[in-house]
């Protein structure tokens, strides 16, 4: 059987409506992204799985700190689909799969928030978390310099995130308010890497393992934006 090969070309050595329709193509996905994982969730509150979820997770710290750990480990695994570029497939395994997953880690989160600060503080969450990220896509696309310095910064900070959490799981202690504030900016600094690291290295046709990437930070910024609005730590 003969071996498909993909043109590696970064899209930003393309012309101008191939880096336009690549960016379509990026946050269509992204959106699919977004519509999945509020369907599978919907699901999850109408049959009540949404409610199992958090009754065997509230009656722990150490639960919630775990699902918490859950949430950055299953952003790094399937990260890594994203960047396989050499098989589409698995670029949309990695986007449903995300989406799914990230479902069953919010549910509690969100089952929480819903029945203490009521609706309105899940949608000023997700409200603070688009514009916010709409703002960092506009910087990352109108920057001129190369902001892949960043990455060593960024999968230090993810490591010493996993050592805090591993930490206040063995240890008893509240992480505070001040890491969920330090985990947006986190958040924050790995959108505007990847939105220009997906221009300046993926090839046109990887549109879905580059609105994985994206998908990952945004749940992860509305994560710690909902912990703040909610007062949870």
């Amino acid at each position: 059987m003969a071996q498909t090969t993909y043109d590696m070309t970064p899209v930003i050595q393309t012309d101008d409506q191939t880096r336009t329709n690549f960016l379509i193509k990026v946050y269509q996905h992204l959106g699919l992204g977004v519509a999945a994982f509020i369907v599978f969730e919907t699901f999850l509150f109408m049959t009540g799985a949404a409610e199992a979820i958090y009754n065997f997770v509230a009656g722990s710290r150490g639960t919630w700190i775990i699902v918490l750990g859950g949430f950055m480990v299953v952003n790094m695994i399937t990260s890594r689909a994203a960047h396989n570029l050499s098989n589409p497939a698995a670029q949309y395994g990695g986007l449903f799969g995300l989406a799914v997953a990230e479902a069953l880690i919010f549910a509690p989160m969100l089952f929480y928030v819903f029945n203490t600060d009521g609706a309105g503080t899940v949608g000023a969450a997700a409200a603070v978390t688009g514009a916010g990220f709409a703002g960092l896509t506009v910087v990352a696309m109108v920057t001129k310099s190369d902001l892949s310095w960043m990455r060593p910064i960024l999968m230090f900070a993810g490591v010493m995130a996993m050592v805090a959490i591993g930490a206040a799981l063995l240890f008893g202690f509240h992480l505070g308010v001040w890491f969920s504030v330090a985990m947006v900016a986190f958040a924050g600094a790995s959108i505007l890497y990847q939105t220009q690291n997906i221009i300046r290295r993926y090839p046109a046709w990887a549109y879905v393992g580059a609105a994985v990437g994206l998908f990952g930070s945004l749940m992860t910024m509305f994560w710690y934006v909902l912990q703040i609005f909610s007062g949870r730590d």
